[in-house]
């Protein structure tokens, strides 16, 4: 670290017994344990590494007594420090932990280190000095850890988010990587994307997704690669359609003991057999954080006054990105063709819109289902922020099922879990993987509501929003995403064919 041959952390833990009474009657021994950690750095210059280890334990542990040291003090006078200090506590335990240029092994290499060692009856550990101070505060918290819960919690959560940062940057090592690039240009230099256009067959076009009937009970959902925004075709994404058919699938099969959901089967990446429902006319939206952009969005509404949405109250002082203080919150909205509007559930059983019975039903899965994806995703390092979900009855049968899509990138908002605490302390907006980035280049190069055309977007522009969308496939099924999609729009249409 910053050319350091060796410096020594020496970590006290503190304990001491104090007496708190809780009510008139009952007193209450309470075990209260304090970190201390003693720094000692051999020069002047590598104070800069020590203060930014010191600032790391104070801001992501709450270690917050960290003293610097010189390491070149007589031995004597370093362990005076620890008994010194820990002389007005009734019970202390240290960890001794040394910086040496050395790599670790199991044997101590600095002298320093060894003479502690003998004198001191603590463990010592010693370690690779060339780490980043991050690196060496969170070995650091390890050890304080032992002693003191509120320590441990930290660690136990930087630990998580470690994790969850590994699991990203792998995600997006694999799909930078040559492999992949191939694969989508390919696709997208031989205009070989699904259009919808050739598939041969009577369809209702949506602005992404096509609607052919198959049969008396069932339909084809074909997931195009079109890619919508301001109410019209932006760019043609390759493997999109695939990415947000084969994301729905996943999380169907996930909660299909929750709810029964309308797949038939999937038997193409890019299409979906689904049983024929009547849709209900609501969105059940479920959201888990003040946030969103929209006019019907919990934060827009909150910036304009509104404390009562959807039937929920929402306290003041809240601030945008901030989890919701009585968890995830059911805020649904109308489907008008005006305008949506969102709505409560008592609202929604008086004008009529849905019977007490069915909105119990529909509810109750749309919580459930939102929960299990947010554990899901968080083991895979994502934030399900938000997500809307609809729900239809079977024309067959009556029953109620989970329809349309769940949990995709497209219907949901999913944000980085690894970096979501520290950038909000810093008051900076989630990271995410964003797919907002081609929009902007047409609000840039034009007016997209007005202009009769829009520029073409550009090649490099489209082929990173591709690799965006597998990178979430990717990590939100912990699948590998199958280029081999063969016969393009003529295996869509006889997949199709083969359930009429």
């Amino acid at each position: 670290a910053i050319g350091i041959s060796n410096y020594i952390l020496c970590v006290y833990l503190f304990s001491h017994k104090t007496s708190q009474p809780t009510n008139k009657n009952n007193i209450i021994i309470m075990m209260t344990i304090a970190c201390k950690v003693f720094i000692a750095v051999p020069t002047e210059e590598a104070t800069i590494s020590a203060d930014l280890v010191a600032k790391e334990l104070a801001g992501r542990y709450d270690i917050l007594d960290v003293t610097i040291r010189s390491s070149e003090a007589p031995i004597d006078r370093l362990l005076f420090s620890h008994s010194s200090s820990s002389s007005s506590s009734s019970e202390t335990s240290a960890v001794w932990v040394f910086y040496s240029s050395l790599s670790p092994s199991s044997s101590l290499k600095s002298p320093i280190a060894r003479m502690v060692q003998e004198e001191s009856p603590y463990p010592v550990l010693e370690v690779d000095s060339t780490q980043e101070p991050g690196e060496i505060a969170w070995t650091i918290a390890k050890w304080c850890s032992v002693g003191c819960k509120s320590v441990a919690k930290r660690v136990q959560q930087a630990t998580l988010e470690r994790r969850q940062a590994k699991l990203v940057a792998d995600a997006q090592l694999q799909t930078r990587s040559f492999k992949y690039h191939q694969a989508m240009s390919i696709v997208y230099d031989r205009n070989l994307q699904i259009t919808g256009d050739n598939i041969g067959l009577e369809s209702k076009k949506g602005k992404v997704r096509d609607r052919i009937d198959v049969n008396d009970k069932t339909i084809a959902l074909v997931t195009t690669d079109r890619q919508s925004g301001f109410d019209r075709q932006l760019a043609l994404v390759p493997f999109k359609g695939a990415v947000l058919n084969l994301t729905s699938a996943f999380w169907f099969e996930q909660t299909k003991d929750i709810i029964p959901n309308h797949i038939v089967a999937v038997p193409h990446p890019y299409v979906t057999i689904a049983r024929k429902c009547e849709p209900f006319p609501i969105e059940f939206v479920v959201r888990s954080y003040m946030t969103g952009s929209t006019d019907t969005s919990i934060w827009k509404n909150y910036q304009n006054g509104v404390r009562k949405y959807c039937g929920h109250d929402l306290p003041e002082g809240m601030a945008k990105n901030q989890k919701l203080p009585d968890g995830n919150l059911l805020t649904p909205t109308t489907k008008e063709e005006e305008h949506d509007r969102p709505i409560s559930a008592e609202e929604i059983v008086n004008e009529k819109w849905m019977t007490q019975e069915d909105w119990d039903v529909c509810a109750k899965a749309a919580l459930e289902v939102f929960a299990l994806g947010q554990k899901i995703a968080l083991e895979h390092g994502l934030i399900l922020v938000d997500t809307k979900y609809e729900f239809g009855r079977d024309l067959e049968t009556g029953e109620i099922l989970l329809i349309d899509e769940v949990h995709t990138p497209d219907s949901s908002r999913y944000w980085l879990a690894s970096s979501y605490e520290e950038r909000i302390e810093a008051g900076l907006e989630p990271e995410n993987i964003d797919k907002e980035f081609l929009r902007l280049w047409f609000r840039e190069q034009c007016d997209p509501y007005k202009d009769t055309v829009l520029p073409d977007a550009p090649r490099d522009l489209v082929l990173e929003l591709s690799r965006r969308y597998i990178t979430l496939y990717e990590m939100i099924t912990w699948n590998h995403f199958d280029f081999s999609i063969k016969d393009g729009e003529e295996g869509i249409a006889a997949a199709i064919r083969s359930f009429q």
